[in-house]
């Protein structure tokens, strides 16, 4: 599935679904450049606005400028240690990201984030893997339009990464690959990636990326290309047992991860959906779903980085 249309469908699901009113989402699909004659008519199975009655999330927004929640549930795993702001080099420029180091670390973990960039809640995970034993580098796909913090407003974050070619981010992910292992100090390296970011890992395996030992996609939409052929992950993939958008995608999957004799597993987690690991958004945090999935990565990760 091409990313833009999946973008375009989280959107229409999440107005149908009352995380986003009908106005904000009219106004993020045209933003990536739908018609607001063509918008209005993918919208017609929402309510009206009127009826809204979502919590305001991270990912609704009742108005433009919306960027995260008031309140946030508590994360699963450990405190996180501090993260520092990092740049460095890229195939078109320098690029931003958040990193963590383990005191005494067991691999390193490559991070990639949702569709949003690099929020808090990203900026923050590697200092929960950090504490877990992995040193961690969050890397923010936004880097070439000024990074993250140049986008407070959620919609237009997705829309500029939306209109970001693919190989473009894929570059930029592997030059967070690079800077990873340049600090990793000899460790095996691992990815792991969110929404757009779980599309990302499985964009990156199939582009070939051979210096991964491990990978987690979360709630990932399978690229139109994914011939995994030339990857060596093995790969520990999660779904959310009500995201059909994303399951749709789950067979597909499996059968590409087979035809490369990769190792693999994959985990529905019951009774959770679309983003159930992401506490800053507490429509759609699930913390059984989201404690359950992160043992099973630390496991993971043990039994490949270590």
């Amino acid at each position: 599935m091409a990313f833009e249309e999946y973008v375009r469908q989280e959107i229409v699901a999440d107005c149908a679904e009352g995380f986003l009113t009908r106005r904000e989402a009219l106004r993020r699909l045209m933003l990536l450049g739908v018609g607001a004659t063509a918008a209005t008519a993918l919208l017609a199975g929402c309510p009206k606005d009127r009826d809204f009655t979502g919590t305001g999330g991270s990912s609704s927004s009742s108005g433009p400028s919306s960027s995260m929640s008031a309140t946030s549930a508590a994360p699963v795993g450990p405190a996180p240690l501090a993260t520092e702001a990092v740049t460095f080099p890229g195939p078109s420029g320098q690029v931003k990201g958040s990193w963590s180091a383990a005191p005494s670390p067991k691999g390193a973990v490559l991070i990639i984030h949702e569709n949003q960039g690099l929020t808090p809640h990203f900026v923050a995970l590697p200092g929960r893997l950090a504490a877990s034993g992995y040193s961690a580098l969050a890397v923010d796909l936004l880097s070439r339009k000024g990074g993250s913090g140049a986008f407070p407003d959620l919609g237009q974050a997705t829309a500029a990464l939306t209109g970001t070619p693919l190989p473009d981010l894929v570059a930029d992910a592997r030059a967070g690959l690079d800077e990873l292992l340049r600090r990793a100090g000899g460790h095996k390296a691992g990815i792991m990636g969110f929404c757009f970011g779980g599309g990302m890992v499985w964009s990156v395996l199939a582009a070939g990326e051979d210096r991964l030992a491990a990978a987690v996609p979360f709630y990932g939409p399978l690229p139109e290309a994914h011939d995994f052929s030339k990857a060596k992950a093995a790969v520990l993939a999660f779904y959310g047992e009500t995201d059909s958008r994303v399951n749709d995608t789950r067979p597909a999957a499996e059968a590409a991860l087979m035809a490369a004799k990769l190792p693999y597993e994959m985990k529905v987690e019951p009774g959770a959906g679309h983003a159930f690991f992401n506490e800053t958004k507490p429509d759609r945090f699930n913390p059984v779903a989201a404690a359950d999935a992160y043992t099973r990565m630390l496991e993971w990760f043990t039994h490949h980085l270590t």
